[in-house]
């Protein structure tokens, strides 16, 4: 499946809830957000519908997001629901990593076959800080668990203000270094004003290559995180809303002013 600028489109990323136990700087007001109604948002037979609609067009990879996919009840279940569609060669997760000791076993066994884990910093206080009351030691305890387990590759989200040299980036990429894991150095971004750049240590950001869509977990399916169109699965079906995003998707990303990463995934 190819958008209009030629890009084979062969990934999709799923948020599966708004909520979050964190309240990071860049991505959730302090106070909080005004949630989805349990109603409007997707449950795992629509989930995995839809999955097996975008696998049918040529979708080969999927990953998990939200705000945090660890705290969507019966999360579980939901991966070895799709981890159970033929033609998946990639089941990721994207997290913040403080429930994830608890999880990462069983999201294993279920078939979940990587890990993202957003580390911004290993100053115990300036992690505080940035995700408003959250403790680090949550994080590298599951970061521990999910090695032990067999995660592989484990890759770590490390958002940067300005330049990967700073001391909190430097740190992250010596503990990914000791302990067997991948870096990745995400820009800061705000929707809003059409901020973005491409990613150290990946391809995220580079509009020329790139090949995703976005099912939110109200059911929009999104050509672009810095985009605001958006084709209800409820109102159009799985095919058609793929189809039209497909087509919309444009060259290169602007701005979002309507959406929110906890509400899109990042």
């Amino acid at each position: 499946m190819f958008d209009s600028y030629k890009r084979e489109i062969n990934y999709l990323r799923i948020s599966i809830t708004d909520r979050c136990n964190l309240r990071c700087q860049y991505c959730m007001p302090e106070e909080g957000i005004k949630t989805l109604r349990h109603e409007d948002i997707l449950n795992f037979d629509e989930i995995v519908d839809f999955v097996k609609v975008a696998v049918s067009l040529g979708v080969r990879k999927v990953r998990l997001t939200g705000g945090e996919p660890l705290v969507r009840r019966g999360v579980v279940d939901l991966v070895r629901m799709i981890a159970g569609v033929k033609g998946i060669d990639d089941l990721s997760m994207t997290t913040n990593g403080v429930l994830l000791a608890n999880f990462a076993q069983p999201l294993r066994e279920a078939g979940l076959h990587r890990l993202n884990v957003s580390l911004d910093t290993l100053n115990a206080e300036k992690y505080k800080e940035i995700t408003r009351g959250g403790n680090i030691n949550d994080v590298l305890n599951g970061l521990k668990v999910a090695r032990e387990v067999g995660f592989s590759p484990i890759k770590l989200n490390c958002v940067i203000e300005k330049s990967s040299n700073d001391s909190h980036a430097i740190a992250v990429k010596e503990y990914a270094q000791l302990n067997g894991f991948e870096v990745r150095f995400i820009p800061r971004m705000e929707l809003d004003k059409g901020t973005f750049g491409i990613v150290e240590g990946g391809d995220g950001g580079n509009c020329a290559i790139c090949n995703r869509i976005r099912l939110t977990a109200n059911g929009q399916v999104m050509p672009c995180l810095f985009s605001e169109m958006g084709f209800s699965v409820r109102e159009l079906g799985a095919l058609e809303a793929i189809l039209k995003t497909i087509s919309a998707k444009p060259e290169c990303g602007t701005l979002n002013a309507k959406g929110d990463f906890y509400n899109i995934g990042g």
